[in-house]
């Protein structure tokens, strides 16, 4: 055999080891990209809000923000994506405060001046289904949609699956994680090294109210073959196709804004 064959053989399967190594032990650094806020940040957004922190069993701080309008329709649940902070987020507010709606969202652990670390799926649920408790204090569940864009998309069909919420919406959703990571590192062996299942495919036909998705035939992040994936998983599944949007700039589209008046109405 050729000594650069002899070379390829081994260099090849070291570099796919090692990069399996770090998938496996860094998966959160490759998921997560969170910008951190001082406690002492001010946020300023030209809309009424309030801001809370709601604190967790194990003793970490989750903050959010509460938009409100007078007399509101109801109020958006809103799990945002996997980078930045409420800093930039909450500037998506007024998409649903312009139709009449309160809308409350906030950081993950370890995302603007949320405490904590991000240790697992699960506690990305409990965290969640607390911020639900909090809001239902307030609202009934016939009055709260849960909107869930790219990451927060599968937190979001997972609480609806556990809580019935007057309907979802999801922007730049996959199918489940797992996919989306074959379809970006489709040389490793992603059932076995990846901790973040998010399986939005299983919780989605057992959800029985309304569900719209939104997606862009661009997106080059979550492709927009598996929103079409999931639509085909029931007759309550809605897509709303943007044509040439991309994964963070469907909001700019008049289509969109127009299915968000039709299904806010």
């Amino acid at each position: 055999m050729p000594k650069y064959l002899i070379y390829i053989s081994i260099i090849v399967p070291s570099i796919l080891i090692c990069l399996g190594v770090v998938l496996y032990l860094f998966q959160e650094k490759l998921i997560f990209y969170p910008d951190k806020l001082s406690e002492k940040h001010i946020f300023k957004f030209n809309q009424p809000f309030k801001e809370h922190f709601i604190n967790t069993p194990d003793g970490e701080k989750i903050n959010t923000l509460h938009f409100t309008v007078e007399n509101p329709k109801g109020i958006i649940f809103y799990h945002h994506g996997n980078a930045g902070s409420m800093e930039h987020w909450g500037q998506k507010s007024i998409d649903f405060t312009s139709r009449g709606y309160d809308v409350f969202m906030y950081d993950y652990r370890g995302f603007g001046k949320s405490t904590g670390k991000i240790k697992n799926e699960k506690m990305l649920y409990k965290d969640a289904l607390l911020l639900y408790k909090f809001l239902s204090k307030g609202y009934k569940s016939n009055q709260i949609i849960f909107y869930g864009i790219s990451l927060g998309s599968g937190i979001a069909v997972k609480l609806a699956h556990e809580i019935a919420p007057k309907k979802i919406i999801l922007e730049t959703p996959y199918f489940n994680f797992y996919d989306v990571s074959k379809y970006h590192y489709p040389y490793l062996p992603n059932s076995i090294l990846l901790h973040y299942q998010f399986k939005t495919n299983k919780w989605l036909p057992e959800i029985q109210e309304p569900i719209h998705l939104i997606h862009g035939t661009e997106d080059e992040t979550v492709p927009y073959f598996m929103a079409e994936q999931l639509e085909r998983l029931g007759s309550h599944i809605d897509l709303c196709t943007i044509k040439n949007g991309s994964h963070n700039n469907l909001n700019t589209f008049s289509k969109y804004q127009a299915y968000l008046d039709e299904i806010l109405k």
